[in-house]
């Protein structure tokens, strides 16, 4: 199961060490195209497929395919049980999130989630919406740090709607408190006020602690990184990024080899569009991640492009694509799958420490890329244009043939 390990190498963690992970593969690892059967299996992890709802169904299907190939040649088996959230599991249950979503997915090795929404439940009570399940989903599995990469594939640089001499080589994380804040804090709700006007209010409240490890693992990323790290806030407005500020700067103290800056949110969002790459890790709460991170995929070029990974001290953890459902263009075979995709890459690496398999998906997206496959939303001229199925396909076709290139 993922957990936080903050003294191992990878972008959290090697989340899982395996017995077995030294064992010698039956095909060699080198460059080229080279075909090999899948091995037999010597691992084997539970997922918990959650696909949500509008394209989720349509990603979740194809990252499926790619992830059970791609671990097969490592020699890991998988069981899959597919289980409702959001709108999904409205109709089926009457709930967001039914009571055997959240049991099955902490009892799994790890989440992999689709989208969840659709204006089909947009005038439902808040607490029967779909985004309500997955909030109480997070919750209910402690996965407290999202981490959200964005980096500019040379291959898409010119899908990006800023310039390329501003893109080009852009490779920067953010990392988001994903379980306190004004998400989750109270009291909340709907009142009114001395003027008999109806109001809603929100709060927006951490504790030293949310704070400190949220921190803490940033630090140990930007460690592993380039050593750079940015901290996002509005502490000259909010007494909660005030305390943010004061307990990123204590602790600090703990990591001198890591350069720490703190940049107001407002400032922030500008300047990711003006000189994106100056930023190499950013820390932040959870509503200005939300916001940063969705800004940060168009730079990258689409939010079809972008994963995350959720993760918390211990238990599995939820991986999914930054994107909505898309209920727009649910069921015309329209979708980018990719960050689906990518979401299941980081799920074999973060999740379950399975760094072989998930370079493989890695590589396979990048041949596929440079095979000049491309979905809508990230089509150019001079490229082809396949929907979310036949994207699916090329990518297996470039797992088969382990071109090992990894991002």
């Amino acid at each position: 199961m993922a957990s936080l390990q903050l003294n191992s190498k990878p972008l959290i963690a090697p989340i899982r060490h395996n017995d077995n992970a030294s064992l010698p593969k039956q095909c060699p690892r080198r460059l080229g195209s080279i075909r090999c059967g899948a091995t037999t299996p010597t691992r084997r992890y539970s997922i918990t497929l959650i696909p949500g709802d509008g394209i989720g169904p349509e990603v979740i299907s194809v990252a499926k395919g790619v992830l059970s190939l791609a671990a097969s040649l490592e020699g890991i088996e998988f069981g899959f049980q597919e289980m409702p959230l959001g709108g999904a599991a409205l109709d089926l249950t009457g709930v967001p999130l039914p009571d055997e979503t959240l049991s099955a997915a902490r009892q799994s090795d790890a989440v992999l989630l689709g989208a969840v929404g659709g204006y089909k439940w947009d005038n439902d009570e808040k607490h029967l919406q779909p985004q309500t399940g997955l909030l109480q989903l997070r919750e209910g599995l402690k996965v407290f740090a999202n981490l959200r990469p964005a980096t500019v594939l040379p291959q898409l640089v010119d899908a990006s709607s800023l310039k390329k001499e501003v893109v080009e080589g852009v490779d920067l994380l953010v990392v988001r408190e994903l379980t306190g804040g004004i998400y989750f804090g109270k009291p909340r709700g709907f009142s009114s006020n001395q003027n008999g006007e109806e109001i809603g209010f929100n709060t927006e409240v951490y504790a030293t602690s949310e704070i400190d490890r949220i921190a803490r693992v940033a630090f140990e990323n930007a460690r592993k990184r380039r050593g750079k790290l940015c901290s996002v806030d509005k502490a000259n407005v909010l007494e909660a990024s005030m305390l943010w500020r004061r307990r990123v700067t204590a602790i600090a103290l703990e990591y001198p080899d890591v350069e720490l800056t703190h940049m107001y949110v407002d400032n922030a969002a500008m300047q990711l569009v003006r000189n994106p790459k100056q930023f190499d890790t950013i820390v932040t709460n959870n509503i200005f991640g939300d916001i940063l991170s969705d800004e940060a995929s168009m730079i990258i070029g689409s939010i079809g492009m972008l994963a995350s990974a959720s993760l918390g001290e211990k238990g599995p953890g939820l991986f999914e694509p930054i994107h909505g459902s898309a209920p727009d263009i649910a069921g015309q075979d329209k979708a980018n799958p990719l960050a689906t995709v990518l979401s299941a890459a980081m799920l074999l690496k973060y999740g379950l420490g399975e760094k072989n398999a998930a370079e493989r998906i890695e590589a396979a997206v990048l041949d596929t890329l440079n095979r000049g496959f491309r979905t809508g939303d990230i089509y150019s001229g001079g490229n082809t244009l396949v929907g979310c199925k036949q994207m699916g396909e090329e990518v297996l076709k470039s797992v088969e043939s382990e071109v090992l290139d990894p991002l």
